[in-house]
């Protein structure tokens, strides 16, 4: 199991934070190469799935998650269902004096045993940069627009 852990600050409350994080339909706006949809439920309770596919063109891969825990406006777990990511996820959203603190981490267990722990390993460093990436995008994104809570 391999841990990917980055931290973003958002000038915006933790209600809007996480109704941002959590508005799937709406995280490709602000994750690339991604899109999010429901496939189980509303998307907003324990036990409910949704489904991830990043693709950059015709190549990508489909990221079945189950949701574990959710304690808006703080924290939503996720379970990875697929072959390609598996493990856990969680969306901590701290408040802050000054807005919000978001820590979107994620304990991977990748395909290929060894070999993709030793390459997941390896390839921590960049992976965890492009999220944080992302993650700037999403605090520009939060910031400017206000995702309405669930």
């Amino acid at each position: 199991m391999v841990e990917l852990r980055v931290s973003v600050e958002v000038d915006a409350s933790p209600e809007r934070v996480f109704a941002g994080l959590t508005d799937w339909a709406r995280q490709g706006e602000w994750m690339p190469g991604t899109s999010v949809r429901v496939t189980q439920g509303n998307g907003d309770s324990v036990g409910d799935e949704i489904l991830a596919r990043t693709a950059l063109g015709p190549v990508g891969f489909d990221d079945p998650m189950r949701i574990t825990g959710w304690e808006p406006p703080l924290r939503c777990e996720v379970l990875h269902l697929g072959r390609v990511v598996r493990g856990g996820g969680v969306f901590l959203v701290e408040p802050q004096a000054s807005g919000s603190r978001f820590t979107w981490i994620e304990w991977v267990d990748p395909p290929l045993g060894l070999i993709g722990q030793m390459g997941l390993r390896a390839g921590r460093r960049p992976t965890q940069r492009a999220l944080a990436v992302a993650l700037r995008r999403f605090a520009r994104w939060v910031e400017r627009s206000a995702p309405a809570a669930h």
